[in-house]
């Protein structure tokens, strides 16, 4: 039977809106194609609804979190829509049962058994209803859609899955088959130490198969991806892109039902234009504060800014090794010698960010404190640049996104510190700027030369960074904007996959570290702390050190 929902009377404008063509590739051209809403209100209340204003710092680049890799994309749909198998605890990187009640590994680590909850129910909306619970038959779907390249949803949308590639979990993964109603086999080709962390990230949120099923009767394939069903706390009423966001909250969500009656991310791109908004109680919660206000905000006594407390991050400047010159280690060592890093940490985050030396975050096990940061020296610089073939220097393209992130602030500004310091040893750099989901498809492309990027973690695995950022499966993908792939790097994170032994994993990537320094591929530039400025009345939200924004338990004083 379908859920009871809250009797409503839907608004005279709701409507669904279908795009009027079919896109080359799921993004933002298809989600600025129309404001999806569907036909569902409020119940009447007695007492006014409570209602959190999120003001976010971009678009999301898409809705679909199997399909996407960036942070705006994760916290407007895996992070409210849906749920995942495994999850994390809030605030750390620990791993709690989520839509799985509990999972083991074969002796010989080839394969996971995983039991489902009971009683998850999917939410309603753009005309479906589901007829059962959650079960093995969505958890399948899911994940064969990335694997199989014959599944009837795996092209659609172009079916790009960036992440799950990246990650070599394509090649990994043998088979995911349904033992009974509540219980998957994830077949492995070979052990992976890091295999429940992969499963508690957004990428591995579980989609509906019914909805899919559902949408496939009706040609309607690529509203999967459009117009999101999940298990999660709450569920989508309307998408204004460069506006707003609209969530309800879900009344049978499998947790309980969330604090806030309403959720609303307010697409606000300038930090002081943010910040304004807060302090006049237009919103009550913001991403990406500008380290300028950060005093102010303190000293507001409406106004509470939360600390996450140790980065899960790092902000870098990506070589991109495929193309002249950075394909040269002389070069790549020349402009790295040239940046002033403390200084621009300094300047650009204002206190609340280290200098990073390593890919790894320092809070992250295997982190290599016994590496040396390469010193600031322009004079060496310049020699290996006449060694390369550069006497006299040479031009190159830097690329920045303009979208703040918890891991940077202000790319544009570190871009144009960065070029001063070029500038001193011959090397004439042009910034360019290019909108979020632009500037993602770029990387991808590989048409930059060098490129302003970041990380936060996913999870608490070593792989997430010094794996996912710089494995020869990430080559052409966004994780991997430096298309490193260096044969002895490359078997050390595999080979580190492959045993269970902490010890063993710590001594190959503190190798692998040291390969990078050696290699060069970026220039780590910082670990950042996430703070969170939020009014008072705020209470349950949870600062993550990943810079996830999860509004589950938040409700409002």
């Amino acid at each position: 039977m379908p859920p009871t929902l809250p009797a409503a009377t839907p608004p005279a404008a709701a409507r669904t809106l279908r795009p009027r063509s079919r896109p080359s590739r799921l993004g933002r051209a298809a989600l600025l194609c129309a404001t999806l809403a569907w036909a569902g209100g409020a119940p009447a209340a007695a007492t006014p609804p409570r209602t959190l204003v999120y003001c976010s710092e971009g678009n999301p680049v898409g809705l679909q979190p199997a399909l996407q890799s960036d942070g705006a994309s994760f916290d407007a749909s895996s992070r409210t829509l849906y749920s995942r198998l495994i999850e994390q605890q809030p605030g750390t990187a620990a791993l709690i049962p989520g839509l799985a009640t509990s999972w083991e590994a074969s002796a010989d680590g080839l394969s996971y058994l995983v039991h489902l909850r009971s009683g998850v129910r999917f939410h309603s909306g753009f005309g479906f209803r589901p007829t059962r619970e959650f079960n093995a038959d969505d958890v399948v779907f899911t994940f064969r859609r990335m694997l199989d390249p014959r599944h009837p949803y795996h092209r659609v949308s172009n079916g790009s899955y960036v992440y799950f590639v990246s990650m070599g979990l394509d090649k990994l993964l043998a088979s995911v088959d349904k033992v009974d109603d509540h219980t998957v086999r994830f077949v492995l080709r070979h052990a992976n130490a890091a295999f429940p962390d992969d499963l508690s990230m957004d990428f591995a949120s579980i989609d509906s198969a019914e909805y899919a099923a559902w949408l496939a009767a009706r040609g309607r394939k690529q509203d999967l991806d459009l117009k999101p069903i999940g298990t999660g706390p709450f569920e989508l009423v309307a998408y204004q892109p460069d506006s707003m966001i609209r969530y309800r909250a879900f009344e049978q969500y499998w947790r309980g039902r969330p604090p806030l009656d309403n959720l609303v991310f307010a697409i606000v791109p300038d930090a002081s234009v943010r910040w304004a908004k807060l302090r006049a109680g237009e919103c009550q919660l913001m991403a990406s504060p500008n380290p300028a206000d950060l005093a102010a905000m303190r000293a507001d006594p409406a106004i509470r800014v939360a600390d996450s407390g140790p980065a899960l991050n790092v902000s870098y400047v990506a070589f991109n090794t495929l193309k002249p010159p950075l394909n040269d280690l002389r070069v790549r060592k020349a402009l790295y010698l040239a940046i002033r890093k403390k200084a621009i940490v300094d300047a650009v985050f204002g206190g609340r960010a280290v200098p990073a030396v390593n890919p790894l975050a320092p809070a992250i096990w295997s982190y290599d404190r016994g590496i040396a940061e390469l010193p600031y020296d322009p004079a060496q610089a310049r020699r290996l640049l006449a060694e390369a073939g550069y006497p006299k220097g040479l031009e190159l393209e830097l690329s920045a996104m303009t979208i703040a992130r918890p891991y940077l602030p202000d790319a544009r500004r570190m871009a144009v510190m960065i070029q001063s310091d070029w500038e001193r040893i011959g090397v004439r750099t042009r910034v360019v700027t290019f909108e979020w989901g632009e500037y993602l498809r770029r990387l991808e492309a590989g048409s930059h030369q060098a490129a302003i990027m970041g990380w936060s973690a996913d999870n608490g695995d070593p792989d997430n960074f010094l794996g996912t950022l710089l494995s020869c499966e990430g080559v052409h993908t966004q994780q991997n904007p430096a298309n490193f792939c260096f044969a002895p790097y490359q078997k050390l994170i595999v080979d580190a996959l492959r045993t269970s032994d902490r010890r063993q994993r710590i001594a190959m990537y503190q190798q692998a570290q040291r390969i990078f320094h050696q290699q060069l591929p970026w220039v780590p530039m910082a670990h950042a702390s996430i703070l969170v400025p939020m009014s008072v009345r705020v209470q349950g939200y949870v600062a993550s050190p990943a810079g996830i924004h999860d509004f589950s338990t938040t409700r409002l004083d």
